[in-house]
Formats: C-alpha cells, structure tokens, sequence
C-alpha cells in the first residue's frame, strides 16, 4: 500500500548493536528492519547522513525496481504526489530536492558548484550513491532535469536502467541557423532582470506560463507558491544555469533507453523539440501529450503514469 508519510532514508545495514545506535539517535523501531532506512554508524557515513539531510532526500516503498524523481528549476519534490502512487505497489521511489529548492539545506548551497548544470547532476550522483544505489535506477526528470538526468547517465552510465523525461529542451535559446529552442537570449535576460527587481512578481508571473493554465487554478498556485518561496540568490543562480544551457552536443553520447513526453502546446518548448531529441538521442521513444503546459506531471498525471508504466515494461 501507498504510504502517504514520506520516510527519511538513511540506507545501509547497522555495523554497530541497537542500544548505541538509539543512544546516539540514531536508530528508530519503523525502520530497524529494512536496509533501506537503517543508518550504519561510521566516520563514511557522515556524508551519506549529510547529502540525505542536505537534499531532503524521502524514500517511498521498500520493494522493487529503483524510480529517481528529479523536479525542475523552482520546484520541488513535492510536485511529483500526483505521480507516485501510480508505483506505490511495484517500485522504490526516491524523491529529493536540488540544494537551494524546496525543503534542502541552503547552508549547503555553492554559486560556483551550482553555475551550471554538472552541478546538479553530481546532486543526482550525491544522492544515489548516498542510497548505496549501483545500477538500474530509473531516472524521472522534469524540465531541465532532463537535461541533468542525461549529464549523470554520461558521467555514470552503469548506474542507470533508463530515464524519462517529462518536457525535455536540450537548449532554450534560439540559436540560428539550425536550433530554435523558443526564446531569444534579451527575452531570458530580460526575465532574470525581473528576478532582481522583482522576485515575488517574477514568480507570480511565471506560474501561469509554466502551468499553462489560470492563475486560480490549483497547479498554477502550488507552481506560484514553490517559485516564489525558494531562496533568490539559489534561485537565480539555477535559473542562469537553466535557461542558458546548451545540452545538444551531449544528446548523442546518452547510455541508455528514454522516453520522452513532449506537451503538445507548451510555450517554453515548441512542439518540434520532442521530435529534435527523438532524431539524436539513442534509444529513444517520443510520445506527444495532448496537455497544454509545461507540467503534465502536475496537470495530467494519470497520463504520465500510463507513459511511464507502457514505457517500463517494454
């Protein structure tokens, strides 16, 4: 059954008895039994306990295949709940926060770790080797998450079973001749300029651009809420790395199978990107969602899930 408390994971077998575990407090009764949720004592573990509490890191199950949710820029792991109970039965679900998003610890937020995407894939990489994960993981990322996802893949291609991608760009410049990713380099800057004179009217005006949707509606809020309460200095720093990313070179050297779930009317992507990634990434399966928006996973989860269990079983 679905749990619907998320459970800190602090996995690895117990190295030393219980009494000094709980005396040091760090033992509890619900998870003495399941490796995943145990803590072994020891001065390596200390940065396994610390990138858990750094990223927020939540655990969902404890039986079956690995999914690794990654949110996108301004998000958190939070925007995944429409999505994991579709797995609850069959897989482990690990969720977690980027530093300088949702719940992380922003003590541990560093502008010149964090200026560009590789970055944020050694988050990725910080996580699952945190979780003592080794190989087939099944990576689920959202925007510019895809793009990180295919970075981990790169730099660690054996950990990995296969990956999706939820509104995936590899760029989103428009770089002519032969790239159009939707917008001009003034239009981002122009946008990053609104971060620094404005945060609060920058994130109330990209909440309905994102969820392409009104602003009364319920995904437009909680996407509202999560851009305008994350941290400005880690916010606009991520924000650089995103929006002025180019990932096209690297599409070909991704490892392993992907599906990728293009939003049929999406104003961040054009419509035309699925079928650019789909031309270069090895491996890969386009599949076009007739949701308006850059969110499906918020806005139209049931059809995520169906994608993603059709894609998994093949």
């Amino acid at each position: 059954m679905f749990r619907a408390e998320r459970t800190w994971c602090c996995c690895v077998k117990f190295q030393v008895g219980q009494q000094e575990a709980q005396a040091a407090g760090r033992y509890t009764e619900s998870n003495s039994e399941d490796p995943w949720h145990a803590i072994r004592l020891g001065v390596s573990d200390i940065s396994m306990t610390t990138v858990l509490q750094r990223n927020n890191v939540h655990v969902l199950g404890s039986e079956g295949p690995v999914l690794l949710y990654a949110h996108g820029f301004g998000c958190n792991q939070t925007m995944w709940d429409g999505v994991t109970p579709g797995f609850a039965d069959s897989r482990r679900q690990v969720l977690f926060d980027y530093v300088g998003s949702g719940q992380s610890d922003l003590s541990a937020f560093d502008p010149a770790r964090y200026r560009d995407l590789a970055g944020y894939a050694q988050d990725v990489l910080d996580v699952c080797d945190a979780l003592g994960l080794t190989q087939d993981v099944t990576f689920v990322g959202h925007s510019v998450s895809c793009s990180i996802g295919l970075l981990a893949a790169i730099q660690r291609p054996r950990l990995f079973k296969q990956q999706v991608w939820v509104g995936p760009t590899p760029c989103f410049l428009n770089l002519p001749p032969d790239y159009a990713g939707g917008f001009e380099r003034k239009d981002l800057e122009d946008l990053l300029d609104l971060m620094d004179q404005n945060y609060m009217g920058w994130g109330q005006y990209l909440g309905p651009v994102v969820s392409g949707s009104p602003v009364t509606d319920p995904v437009t809020h909680k996407l509202t809420d999560s851009f305008c309460s994350t941290d400005p200095t880690a916010a606009r720093v991520f924000a650089q790395a995103t929006f002025f990313a180019d990932n096209r070179a690297d599409l070909p050297h991704m490892p392993v199978p992907s599906l990728i779930l293009q939003h049929a009317d999406d104003v961040l992507v054009p419509k035309h990107i699925g079928q650019f990634l789909h031309e270069r990434v090895p491996g890969s399966t386009l599949k076009m969602l007739n949701v308006t928006g850059h969110s499906a996973h918020m806005s139209h989860p049931k059809l995520v899930i169906e994608a993603m269990q059709a894609f998994l079983t093949t």
